[in-house]
């Protein structure tokens, strides 16, 4: 069991918490009971940590409390976390019937949240511009409940992902307040792409320029909804 957090297998892990880092290895952390659940059945876990008694399939580090304490990105750490292996660079977009678009989204919670409701809303592709949250952002797992593992998340220009989308007859709708028409006005596709951008300045204007069409929901009261919220109810509208 290791019990000093200036070990130097330790010190490796604690840098995982960095986006640099996690790049450099093309591995990322995931906390407690579920996550690690969802891993294994996803076949990427390359070491289990933790404070339990027991053994486990997978090459496993045993810690201290205060350890885990330290590695953990919670105040209450659960008492078992794992290092992952990262998917191999997809920058692909594959065959589909529904495509959610991310432009420069910077929170992690409402990209975490955008995927796990795509995954629930039967969205066959997450695709995300460069300039997003780090996909492997603790916050982002987090929110994503092991979304995660089993959504299809491509990195890529967007610019590039629309003109490839178009190409597969696939019709783009971005979101915005300004020359728009209410989501109610266009019916279901086929194949249709949802665009959400940036939770300060919406969608880029050189994206929406590339959009076949330009939407919003109708709301009173307030000015705009958060950007997971419109996502929800953009792809649940045309599901």
């Amino acid at each position: 069991m290791i019990t000093s957090v200036h070990n130097d297998t330790i010190k490796k892990i604690i840098k995982l918490k960095q986006k640099k880092y996690r790049e450099e290895t093309n591995l990322f952390l995931v906390e407690g009971y579920h996550l690690v659940e969802e891993a294994r059945a996803h076949q990427c876990i390359k070491k289990i940590i933790t404070t339990l008694d027991e053994e486990f399939e997978e090459e496993t580090l045993y810690v201290s409390s205060d350890v885990m304490k330290k590695l953990a990105f919670t105040q209450t750490p659960q008492p078992i976390m794992a290092i992952c292996q990262k998917e191999s660079s997809n920058q692909d977009i594959i065959l589909g019937k529904r495509y959610l678009l991310l432009d420069r989204v910077q929170d992690p919670g409402n990209v975490g949240t955008m995927i796990r409701t795509a995954l629930a809303l039967g969205i066959d592709q997450v695709i995300m511009s460069q300039d997003c949250v780090d996909l492997y952002n603790d916050k982002v797992i987090r929110a994503t409940q092991g979304g995660l593992f089993q959504m299809n998340i491509c990195i890529m220009d967007l610019k590039e992902a629309i003109i490839d989308l178009k190409s597969q007859g696939v019709e783009v709708y971005g979101t915005c307040l300004q020359n728009a028409s209410s989501i109610h006005t266009y019916e279901k596709k086929e194949k249709m792409a949802f665009v959400m951008g940036n939770e300060g300045q919406g969608v880029s204007q050189e994206i929406l320029q590339q959009c076949d069409h330009l939407v919003y929901i109708p709301i009173e009261s307030i000015e705009s909804l958060n950007v997971s919220i419109a996502a929800a109810i953009t792809m649940y509208h045309f599901q």
